[in-house]
């Protein structure tokens, strides 16, 4: 018996949780499409299928409730039963999906596994159905031999023995399971020499419920059937004889025999007597190029995220190495211009960089994975609320294919899920509403990705009743986020943006579902952790659209170098729209605030001395302006000098270092001077809040206020 070392088995059950997500997240999609097409004997195969494989890798672990309970369900996953069961299997797959999920969370966690009663309550009234009961006794096994184990069975036929599959179905009802296995176990070997097994390790509390094993032996098939059926121990035997295929391209016998065009065959111990799957095989052989075309080489390697992490912060390093070799090369050019050194230095730096950004563009592509892993949880999330609320929609993705950084994506989940469970709650009307509106009963929501120069923009749209801006601003004095005063000077934008305040909410009930507002404060804040931005589109009684722009990545940013003081800023070029000049004369104050007039525009200006209680500001006549813009949004950002653009590696910072939101983060230059890095998304945010008009304001106006000034 093999024994693994403990780091082995934390290895293997990492790898067990990597891989059940994945099949909990296939079993979700299956469900869906039970649903809406109850009876389909392939999406029936395909759960079970799915379902095969947690229960024997969760068993593998020793996770007995998880594979227990997947056994009973495998019991109702057979065409005979999905065919009379209507939607009913359907909702038994998605309650099991999510229990499944509940299961692992407390495995992964490692508290209690919580109860499956419900679940097993569906489960039985199915077995109980008309149907039910003799549609649950099929049994089918897998045989799901690695290329190792087909080369042992081959080698041995040639050799001139007789190869057998055989697999036996344990009795659930044994009184000492583990006991029953062991028995089994120990009869394999009486017969011949076991060439396979599966499943290879027995789990922990000994228990199995299907035997696997490819048998070379001389003895005859009915004395392997005979030899196996044993009373209150087995309740199932299936016995093959297996012929190597005529080409080795064809050795791999799919899991589900209707793949083969065979009917899988159960054997009762009381009646030993099995068709044969020789010819079934042989025809299955002459595929090749089917087979082929069926199974493509596996061209894809799982690596831990950490690694790939390890990796772009070795890269980030050598970005801060290549500053500071430009730097040393400037300095010597500026002390030996006429030295042929300085010429040579230059081309082998050249070449040097062309290979790191090449380098740094292979590495960012590895952390890039398309939206599609984050959209393929969300129709389960609105086919959930759409049920709750007793509303009808349908979900159309677009740009699924669009990449995101993976660190990024990860953290995104959270608030979509808000956004399409807030847009079906309070967004989507019911349908006798929308029929009375002149809409289809069914409401529409669309999720967008698509790509903008170096941002993913992210989109939740639906057709529902809107959102009433003056509804937003009533609510928001009722709730004392805003005065009436406040207000009165804001724009219908600027109301939408309320709804991002923490407990606003426009619900007048607090039910499971959030209202429309009410997690928008985690919402806006995960946006502007991730360095985007987020913007409403809304008409009333047309619908509403939530726009996320976001960086492709967090790692490394192309960003513009500037001075305030003592202090050195950068910001992400991306989001600079223009730099102008401009003095002390041109500036006017409109509503308190000061605007600067560039061609036919008004720009709101800010001042990193009043943002931030740290920064300081020089007294000069002539200052450069840093024309910023998030969205729809764009302010300037008053600066005492230009440095230049660069290539910043971004390094989180501790929050006892500095004490503010508004820098998301530091890099080191090639001469070691720290600039800190600007949070953009945040800096809208607190002119916005600040009461400050972030939109433009009309020039006649500007115009006839400075002159009043």
């Amino acid at each position: 018996m093999n024994f693994f070392s403990e780091e082995r088995a934390a290895e293997l059950r990492e790898l067990f949780f990597e891989s059940a997500q994945e099949l909990l997240q296939a079993l979700n999609d299956q469900g869906l499409d039970l649903e809406k097409a109850p009876g389909d004997a392939e999406i029936v195969r395909g759960i079970r299928r799915t379902v095969h494989t947690l229960k024997g890798d969760s068993a593998a672990c020793g996770f007995r409730e998880l594979s227990e309970l997947a056994h009973e369900l495998e019991d109702v996953l057979t065409p005979e039963l999905a065919a009379s069961a209507g939607t009913g299997l359907a909702e038994v797959v998605l309650s099991a999906a999510d229990m499944f999920d509940a299961l692992l969370a407390a495995y992964r966690g490692n508290m209690q596994p919580p109860k499956a009663d419900p679940l097993r309550t569906m489960i039985s009234k199915l077995l109980k159905a008309p149907g039910g009961s003799t549609a649950a006794k099929k049994f089918v096994p897998e045989f799901s031999w690695t290329e190792y184990d087909r080369l042992a069975m081959k080698n041995a036929v040639e050799a001139g023995e007789v190869v057998y599959c055989v697999a036996v179905s344990m009795d659930r009802n044994s009184p000492m399971r583990a006991a029953a296995v062991q028995v089994i176990l120990n009869a394999f070997p009486l017969l011949g020499r076991v060439l396979a097994r599966h499943p290879e390790h027995i789990p922990v509390d000994g228990t199995l419920d299907v035997i696997e094993v490819a048998l070379a032996t001389s003895v005859s098939k009915a004395e392997i059937e005979k030899k196996c059926a044993i009373p209150t121990v087995v309740d199932g035997i299936v016995v093959n004889q297996w012929t190597p295929p005529v080409q080795e391209s064809a050795t791999h016998v799919d899991a589900d025999a209707d793949v083969l065009g065979i009917a899988a065959t159960h054997t009762p111990v009381a009646s030993p007597a099995v068709p044969d799957l020789e010819e079934a095989v042989v025809e299955a052989a002459q595929r090749p190029a089917k087979a082929k075309e069926a199974q493509p080489v596996e061209n894809t390697l799982r690596v831990d995220a950490d690694r790939i992490d390890a990796v772009m912060n070795l890269v980030g390093e050598l970005i801060i190495g290549k500053s500071m070799l430009y730097q040393s090369i400037h300095e010597f050019g500026k002390r030996f211009p006429k030295d042929p050194l300085k010429v040579r230095f230059v081309d082998a730096m050249s070449k040097q960089a062309q290979v790191l950004n090449a380098l740094q563009r292979s590495v960012m592509k590895i952390r890039m994975v398309p939206v599609e892993q984050l959209f393929r949880r969300f129709p389960r999330v609105l086919r959930d609320t759409a049920k709750q609320c007793g509303k009808d929609a349908e979900l159309v993705m677009v740009g699924q294919e669009t990449d995101l950084d993976k660190g990024i994506l990860d953290q995104l989940a959270e608030p979509l899920t808000h956004l399409v469970r807030n847009a079906v709650d309070h967004g989507i009307e019911s349908p006798e509403e929308r029929v009375a509106a002149g809409k289809p009963p069914q409401g529409f929501l669309k999720l967008s990705a698509y790509h903008q120069a170096n941002h993913v923009v992210i989109e939740v749209a639906d057709d529902g009743r809107g959102i009433s801006a003056d509804k937003i601003a009533e609510k928001a004095v009722q709730r004392g986020i805003a005065t009436a005063d406040q207000i009165a000077t804001m724009s219908d934008h600027q109301k939408l943006e309320l709804i991002f305040e923490s407990g606003f909410s426009t619900s007048d009930e607090i039910t499971e579902l959030s209202g429309r507002g009410v997690g928008m404060d985690v919402v806006r804040s995960v946006v502007a952790r991730l360095k985007g931005s987020i913007q409403i589109i809304s008409t009333p009684g047309r619908g509403t659209t939530f726009r996320l722009t976001l960086p492709l990545t967090l790692a490394i940013i192309k960003a513009l170098l500037f001075s305030s003081g003592d202090q050195l800023y950068a910001v992400p070029l991306n989001s600079v729209v223009e730099i102008t000049r401009a003095s002390h004369d041109q500036i006017h104050r409109v509503d308190n605030c000061e605007v600067l007039r560039i061609r036919d525009e008004v720009i709101t200006l800010a001042r990193l001395s009043r943002l931030m209680p740290e920064a300081r500001e020089n007294s000069i006549s002539k200052f450069f302006v840093v024309v910023v813009a998030m969205g729809d949004r764009k302010f300037g950002l008053i600066v005492d000098k230009l440095v230049g653009e660069d290539e910043l590696v971004i390094k989180a910072m501790d929050d006892q270092l500095v004490a503010t939101e508004l820098v998301s983060g530091a890099s080191i230059l090639g001469d070691g001077t720290v600039v800190l890095i600007l949070n953009v998304p945040v800096l809208v945010d607190r002119v916005a809040y600040a009461r400050i008009p972030v939109a433009p304001v009309p020039v006649a106006r500007a115009a006839s206020m400075g002159a009043a000034v």
